[in-house]
């Protein structure tokens, strides 16, 4: 979502770097491109010329003007506004001093909201804590049915009544399910309306008084734009949110909504939603957007899907097969797997610090999760002797594995040809046992 924003101020950036000291008009050139760079992302007027009037005020700093990297000071600068603007309330849950502790969520229809309540569960569920899902939707008509389908494929239970019954009924039936379960969460999913409207708040505000939830969430759709803010602030005027859930941030939106609502409502972002499937929901950072956005990569998110992904038995298995250059095609499809189940390949490339500067340089095939695909259908063609020992395959058994793959010969031929140049550098580093630890990425 914020590819054209970081390209842009990294050019800013990119410019102040090479200066070895910086004037007056050398920061105030670099800020006016900074302004237009945000109000183009569609970031709020208010929020943008607040943003820059603090960054040039530090940035006019007799320390940053006179001192070494004054460049790499401005964006050390630019980082911390930037997280100070996404940085309000608490970020985290809070649960109740009772079991089950209540959460609500509430939102206009589209935004993602009966999705988030099911990504939610599974998200707690990592945590160790139990939730149910309470299908409190009744003016949607699929709604209860899309909650109990996504209940069932995640193993998480789901309250749900007849279409004809009430919302309070199925909030107040879902809760009483919920103590009997003794579960940790009952996760309301209430019902959206296509806009704002009295009858949507007046049920919404009941059904709190009823339930007295220790969370309220507002989920937004982060594409669009100001219109998230607006509605932020009109829900939170009438149920008094204690914080948001911002879905589709893998979209291709220009993401102002994300820098504004915060600074514009004084409501905390809990969670981020980038993308369809169940696991992808992530944990609100501040620090940690600032740093995805201004293209220096987010480590730590990468190292908690990397350790929540790959089993650690694995990893030992494979850091001792590549320590001994015994790393075979059955392995690569392994990895390959696990590392699907991280989230889209090119959200996994952001978090990698430096990835934003060479973007452009990569080639967008080798971006693109249908070559993960292709790869793991020409391995799947091949027997497992195969896999194991490449070698034996010849000319007719390329035809197969190309037939068998939906591919051609000459892309199992790249493969293959990938796969040796792996197992060359393989034996390198097994050559170097003993000279020091093998630090294998994801692991």
């Amino acid at each position: 979502m914020f590819d054209i924003l970081t390209e842009r101020l990294n050019a800013v950036f990119r410019r102040l770097g090479s200066k070895g000291r910086l004037t007056e008009k050398d920061v105030d050139e670099a800020l006016r491109e900074v302004r237009l760079a945000l109000l183009e992302a569609d970031v709020h007027f208010k929020v943008v010329k607040d943003f820059v009037a603090r960054v040039r005020e530090r940035s006019l700093g007799t320390q940053v003007l006179q001192g070494l990297n004054p460049g790499q000071q401005v964006v050390k600068i630019v980082h911390d506004e930037l997280t100070a603007i996404l940085k309000a309330g608490e970020h985290g849950l809070r649960p109740s001093s009772v079991t089950p502790s209540i959460l609500m969520l509430v939102g206009l229809q589209g935004s993602g909201k009966t999705t988030t309540a099911a990504k939610l569960a599974l998200h707690l569920r990592r945590l160790g804590q139990s939730s149910l899902l309470i299908a409190a939707d009744l003016r949607r008509p699929a709604a209860v049915d899309q909650l109990v389908t996504l209940g069932k494929q995640l193993a998480i239970p789901v309250y749900h009544e007849d279409p004809s019954s009430t919302t309070m009924k199925v909030a107040q039936g879902g809760l009483q399910k919920a103590q009997e379960l003794g579960v940790h969460w009952a996760l309301v999913d209430t019902g959206g309306r296509l806009h704002i409207d009295q009858a949507l708040m007046d049920e919404l505000r009941h059904i709190k008084e009823a339930l007295q939830p220790s969370e309220t969430l507002l989920v937004v759709d982060a594409m669009t734009g100001q219109d998230a803010v607006r509605s932020a602030q009109e829900f939170h005027q009438e149920v008094n949110l204690t914080g948001l859930v911002l879905t589709k941030l893998d979209g291709d939106a220009r993401g102002g909504a994300a820098l504004s609502i915060t600074a514009v409502t004084g409501i905390p972002i809990k969670f981020m939603g980038m993308g369809e499937k169940a696991d992808a929901l992530e944990a609100f950072h501040p620090d940690r957007l600032a740093s995805r956005i201004l293209g220096m990569g987010d480590v730590l998110s990468l190292i908690e899907k990397a350790q929540e992904t790959f089993d650690q038995k694995q990893a030992q298995e494979m850091e001792r097969k590549l320590r001994r250059a015994e790393f075979t095609l059955e392995d690569l499809l392994t990895q390959l797997q696990q590392l699907r189940k991280m989230g889209p390949l090119s959200s996994i490339l952001e978090m990698m610090p430096g990835f934003s500067a060479m973007k452009s340089r990569v080639p967008l095939q080798e971006l693109d999760e249908k070559q993960l695909k292709r790869v793991e259908a020409i391995v799947h063609s091949m027997t497992p002797k195969e896999r194991r020992n490449p070698e034996v395959i010849d000319g007719s058994r390329k035809r197969r594995i190309a037939k068998g793959s939906g591919t051609s010969v000459p892309e199992v031929n790249t493969l293959l040809n990938q796969f040796r140049e792996v197992q060359k550098i393989m034996k390198r580093m097994s050559a170097l046992k003993g000279k020091g630890p093998l630090r294998i990425p994801g692991f």
